[in-house]
């Protein structure tokens, strides 16, 4: 099943994507929410009912009126958490080559998060940026899982069961600000904090049963061969596959439960997969031709990530009509 939050008239609502169409799930059962927070608050039996409407439409036993002019929204709209993983090896070690220091060895020893903004959680159409977030835009390729029930200290075999549905990503990043926070030893914040993207919607669990593989050695938990790309202004620019994951949701799951609640509607990140930036792109570029012509994010471009299964989350990137700079407010 595959779930979409959108609005009509101002007004958010919860439905179902079946058919290449989008259906009300509240019209079609009353007991249902009209919203995602309070869907996935419900638990494992509204979920069934919201099954049950969408396999009812899909076999045309139901017919209900289709949504015509909408706008679609992040799945999750106001997610109640927003962390970020850090589970393809791939990537880090290449960031690491990239600025010529070795492999850290704690990658392979436990898997690592951040929070970031979820007041900031968009979903598909216009990105808009500031000035300085236009000092090394970049797109982060991502898949993300939203919690489907409250947990706390859930061991990792146990932990998909939290697991409401799986969306595509896109962690955009302000690199310049992002670096010179983290020359401080803190984590990225403003480099980070004004907008994630998620969507186009939340797919359940069930529908990527087709697609599943052993997670890796000494690992647990599911995963899944799901092709992902990103092209900017239709040009390919990364290819990588959720099953290089090192690190499963499952056990970064079992760390971000560990001592705290995890909670209906948080979402959770898997961090960047292979060449699924902008900063790696041009830094292995770099490494292998001194010429190598960097690119970056600009007004205007539009990114679209596609992920098998997960669908295609497409975005157009705008600037904010200000010269407001926080970066030009550096002491000297």
């Amino acid at each position: 099943m595959k779930l979409v939050s959108y609005k009509t008239e101002d007004k958010e609502h919860l439905g179902v994507y079946a058919n290449g169409h989008i259906y009300n799930l509240n019209s079609c059962d009353k007991l249902i929410p009209d919203n995602m927070n309070a869907f996935l608050e419900g638990g494992e039996p509204l979920m069934e009912r919201a099954k049950k409407v969408n396999q009812d439409i899909l076999d045309k036993k139901l017919s209900p009126k289709e949504e015509v002019f909408y706008e679609l929204l992040a799945p999750v709209p106001h997610p109640t958490s927003c962390r970020d993983g850090y589970a393809f090896r791939q990537h880090v070690a290449a960031a690491r080559r990239n600025r010529k220091v070795d492999m850290i060895a704690e990658f392979d020893q436990y898997p690592i998060f951040y929070f970031t903004n979820h007041n900031a959680i968009q979903g598909p159409g216009e990105i808009e940026c500031m000035p300085d977030h236009f000092q090394k835009l970049d797109f982060e390729l991502e898949i993300a899982v939203v919690i489907g029930k409250k947990g706390r200290n859930i061991k990792a075999a146990q932990a998909d069961e939290y697991i409401a549905g799986y969306t595509i990503m896109n962690d955009m990043s302000a690199r310049t600000l992002q670096m010179e926070e983290m020359l401080l030893n803190l984590g990225p914040a403003k480099g980070k904090d004004f907008s994630t993207v998620i969507g186009p919607w939340l797919v359940t669990p069930d529908e990527l049963e087709q697609y599943k593989v052993a997670a890796k050695d000494n690992h647990v938990g599911n995963n899944y061969n799901l092709k992902m790309t990103c092209k900017v202004n239709g040009i390919e620019v990364s290819s990588g596959n959720m099953a290089d994951m090192d690190w499963t949701f499952a056990e970064i799951i079992e760390r971000c439960a560990y001592g705290v609640d995890i909670l209906p509607g948080d979402v959770i990140g898997s961090g960047t997969v292979g060449t699924g930036c902008f900063l790696e792109l041009n830094g292995t570029g770099l490494l292998n031709d001194p010429n190598y012509k960097v690119q970056w994010l600009q007004p205007g471009d539009h990114v679209e990530m596609e992920i098998t299964g997960l669908g295609a989350l497409n975005n157009n990137i705008t600037k904010v009509d200000t010269d407001f700079s926080i970066l030009a407010l550096k002491k000297s």
